[in-house]
């Protein structure tokens, strides 16, 4: 069996970045992946770990969206104490020469309130550190795009994409400097190329496995699965999958890392790996695009046999023998005119979890109250957070 070896890396103080709301569930999480002292708070989770922990956190984490690194902490109420202080910042540590790099400055509360003049500042002690390092332009914040994330269609040049992020943030005059160790976002595992109507991120998809506490045994069933983020999530829970083993992460090419701390890491996932899933997991669209990329994203997720993907309308449902989980993000309209055939529709579901749904559970992706009134079903919220920047909850029920 291979397991981590160390690294000699030192310890680091981190953070991982969550949704609203996945705070808690991801703080489960890291404690589950050995993390004992994972404590959540608004925004994330807090954690120390070494080398091995870092390259753990990033590849088998579910739920966060990046994990960041504290380089520094340290109070600044003019520009001459920014410079000073962000010279002491051990940068090379990070970045090696003729590396590019890009910041992501924020500043509430402050007296030094000016973003570009901060950059400057900061900037100016991560050149003088490391020789030849240049920066590059990059998005102001992690944009929150459902359909197309990708550094081109986020405006962001192909250097900027593989630039080292380092994050700037001042609130009541205190500055806390930290690198991003994972580089893209972590929702982006690399299957999920086809995409249907509305697709979720596959982090959110794994928030509500978690919220509903799918544990594989029982069979699962989306009846609006789209391009398959909820299958192909569920298919690698089941199968004990690491979602990040198969993409690459910023802090590999920090020069204080060694190569076997991230190596080890793949090993040891891939051991853990089941042969199958131990329950059927079927999805259905009425949408022949939506299953044709349902299946292609489960073939290059490697789960395309434990999914089944059917073309058919909700009516059509056929639910196995349960106990079972029926989980789903069915439409939410947004305009007036999208209430009437929406109320149907959610009738439908209702109907279909009471005539077939003996001992199955309902969890679902909310953003309106009034339709789900139209389930006739009786629902406790597990979970609030956001979808393409539409509040949501995540509700349950008991067929």
């Amino acid at each position: 069996m291979v397991r981590p070896t160390s690294s000699p890396a030192s310890a680091y103080d981190a953070w991982a970045v969550a949704a609203p709301g996945v705070e808690p569930l991801l703080e489960a999480e890291l404690r589950t992946l050995g993390f004992a002292d994972a404590t959540a708070s608004v925004g994330g989770v807090r954690f120390a770990c070494d080398a091995i922990g870092l390259a753990r956190a990033n590849v088998q984490s579910r739920l966060a969206s990046r994990i960041v690194v504290r380089l520094s902490q340290f109070k600044a109420l003019a520009f001459h104490e920014l410079e000073r202080a962000a010279r002491r910042v051990e940068w090379a540590r990070m970045l090696g020469p003729n590396a590019t790099y890009r910041l992501r400055v924020t500043a509430k509360k402050s007296r030094l309130y000016h973003s570009d003049a901060i950059a400057q500042r900061v900037a100016e002690a991560i050149e003088r550190a490391v020789p030849g390092a240049r920066r590059v332009d990059g998005p102001a914040k992690d944009e929150d795009e459902p359909l197309d994330d990708t550094p081109h269609a986020l405006g962001m040049a192909a250097d900027a994409a593989s630039a080292q992020l380092f994050v700037v943030r001042f609130e009541h005059d205190r500055c806390t400097v930290s690198a991003d160790s994972s580089g893209a976002l972590l929702h982006r595992r690399g299957y999920r190329q086809a995409v249907a109507k509305a697709p979720m991120r596959e982090t959110l998809a794994a928030a509500m496995l978690a919220a509903a506490r799918y544990d594989a045994a029982q069979p699962l069933v989306d009846p609006f699965c789209g391009s398959g983020t909820l299958l192909i999530e569920a298919a690698m829970l089941a199968r004990r999958m690491a979602p990040g083993a198969q993409r690459t992460f910023a802090a590999e090419r920090w020069p204080e890392l060694v190569v076997n701390a991230w190596s080890s890491v793949r090993a040891h996932a891939a051991e853990q790996v089941l042969p199958a899933a131990a329950a059927p997991i079927i999805g259905a669209d009425r949408d022949t695009g939506a299953v044709a990329a349902a299946m292609a994203n489960a073939e290059r997720a490697g789960v395309r046999a434990d999914v089944e993907v059917l073309q058919r309308p909700l009516a059509a449902t056929q639910l196995p023998p349960g106990p079972g989980l029926l989980i789903t993000n069915p439409p939410y309209g947004v305009r007036v005119s999208e209430r009437g055939p929406l109320r149907d529709l959610y009738a439908t579901l209702g109907r279909v979890m009471r005539e077939q749904g003996r001992g199955w559970r309902f969890v679902m992706l909310s953003a309106d109250r009034a339709l789900e009134g139209h389930t006739g079903l009786r629902f406790r919220e597990r979970m609030r957070t956001s979808n393409g920047g539409i509040p949501v909850r995540v509700v349950d029920a008991q067929g």
